[in-house]
């Protein structure tokens, strides 16, 4: 059976015309009318009730019809995935990372660019959640984020770096007297907290549940140093991880308006890749994970 019998019959079915399907296939009408031949003849079977120049289709050709668009699928990705093997001389890779992430893959970033110039990269910034769904309606290939136990059942997930969460606050006289913070101390003071989209909000706002409060959430935002600059206004707590942490603390202006203190119980922010488990990874996604777990660039 010839794979362009199958594209020609699928064609002239949707278009319901032989003029049409010959159009669109840039081929005559003959050559249509014997494609549909052939098929027929392959099948054993007519396909296509005729009558002048209109048509409807057999039960024969209803199944033909339906099958074929699955063939076509299966055939299209096969292409696909033997495009892939060309040794990532094109493509693309769709890739979930949330902000506060991004300075921390910086390098990787730049190393996947010297390597695969001709790969079309495209990064989307999402909290945890969206990050997820995302991946389950197929909008993005591959994703590091923070891993969580409630990940759905169909995603995959391989651990890379955990760091601590630490609490930033302004430089008073109230907290630098402190070494370390328990969650009961801040009880009192604005939270400035990530996204609700973001799955260490809710981690946060389950801390402060488990110690018999609801913080007072005072704003939100998606981006890290916001948190932080609000933070230096003079009033309330924001939770960045140890990396971010470090950061504030390298800015001379920064280190003389902020604290950083560990806080107890601790909430470790563990990120990972994240694709999906059912779907056929691509090359270029699986470049990338290699490149994430090679320590040789993440140090550079």
């Amino acid at each position: 059976m010839d794979i362009r019998a199958l594209r020609y019959f699928i064609a002239l079915v949707e278009k319901q015309s032989f003029t049409a399907a010959s159009a669109s296939l840039h081929v005559t009408q003959p050559t249509i009318s014997k494609m549909v031949r052939n098929l027929e003849q392959d099948v054993g079977q007519p396909l296509l009730h005729r009558e002048g120049r209109r048509f409807w289709l057999t039960d024969a050709g209803e199944v033909v019809y339906q099958r074929a668009q699955s063939i076509i699928a299966e055939f299209e990705q096969l292409n696909s995935e033997l495009d892939d093997l060309n040794q990532l001389a094109r493509g693309q890779l769709r890739l979930g990372m949330p902000p506060m992430i991004g300075p921390l893959y910086a390098n990787v970033l730049r190393e996947y660019r010297q390597r695969y110039p001709n790969v079309a990269l495209s990064i989307v910034e999402y909290g945890g959640r969206r990050t997820e769904q995302a991946l389950i309606n197929g909008e993005i290939d591959v994703a590091i984020t923070m891993l969580t136990d409630t990940q759905p059942e169909c995603l995959q997930s391989l651990p890379l770096q955990t760091h601590p969460i630490y609490a930033v606050l302004p430089n008073q006289a109230a907290w630098r007297a402190q070494k370390s913070l328990t969650w009961q101390a801040v009880k009192d003071e604005p939270f400035y907290l990530y996204s609700a989209e973001f799955t260490l909000s809710d981690r946060i706002i389950a801390r402060c549940e488990e110690h018999g409060y609801q913080p007072t959430i005072a704003a939100r935002s998606s981006q890290w140093d916001f948190l932080a600059a609000l933070v230096k206004s003079g009033a309330g707590v924001a939770f960045l991880p140890a990396p971010l942490c470090q950061r504030l603390s390298a800015s001379l202006e920064d280190s003389e308006l902020l604290l950083v203190k560990p806080i107890s119980p601790a909430i470790e922010w563990q990120l990972g890749l994240v694709w999906h488990g059912e779907r056929y990874v691509s090359r270029t996604a699986e470049a990338w994970m290699q490149l994430c777990q090679s320590t040789e660039v993440m140090e550079k």
